[in-house]
């Protein structure tokens, strides 16, 4: 099931995010990830759209929407491969007609994920948080 977030939420959800950048970001330091988690609490979790997945009682991933952004997707490690992001993209397609987030280059398996979920390739650029490439992708081509 997928619901608004709520303030309880928020601890399990930067579990989540904190855990899924680390297994999808290995080629980012995971001190950069943990230097974040204050962020993410503080400044944009509350400044965001948010909806999770909940499962059995338990929330096992999310997404953020910055309007037509999405800033955030993750699901824990041990839910990936299961479905959960797909239903993920499907509900953020529910609330806007045009969607668009951003992707390292390295991180190729989320890469070609949204591919099938019907995002293409705007633009790369540089992330000025890392000065790692990533990509911009949107589904409004």
């Amino acid at each position: 099931m997928i619901r608004a977030y709520q303030s309880g939420d928020t601890e399990t959800v930067l579990a989540i995010w904190l855990a899924a950048s680390i297994k999808a970001h290995d080629f980012v330091a995971p001190s950069f990830w943990h230097s974040q988690v204050d962020k993410m609490r503080t400044q944009y979790l509350p400044n965001a759209e948010t909806y999770v997945f909940q499962q059995e009682g338990k929330v096992v991933g999310f997404y953020s929407l910055d309007d037509k952004h999405i800033a955030a997707i993750f699901v824990e490690p041990n839910s990936q491969g299961l479905g959960v992001g797909k239903q993920l993209i499907a509900h953020a397609k529910q609330q806007r007609s045009v969607l668009t987030l951003s992707v390292y280059k390295q991180n190729t398996a989320s890469y070609q994920f949204y591919l099938s979920q019907g995002f293409s390739l705007v633009k790369e650029q540089i992330d000025p948080h890392t000065g790692l490439p990533e990509y911009t992708m949107s589904t409004g081509i």
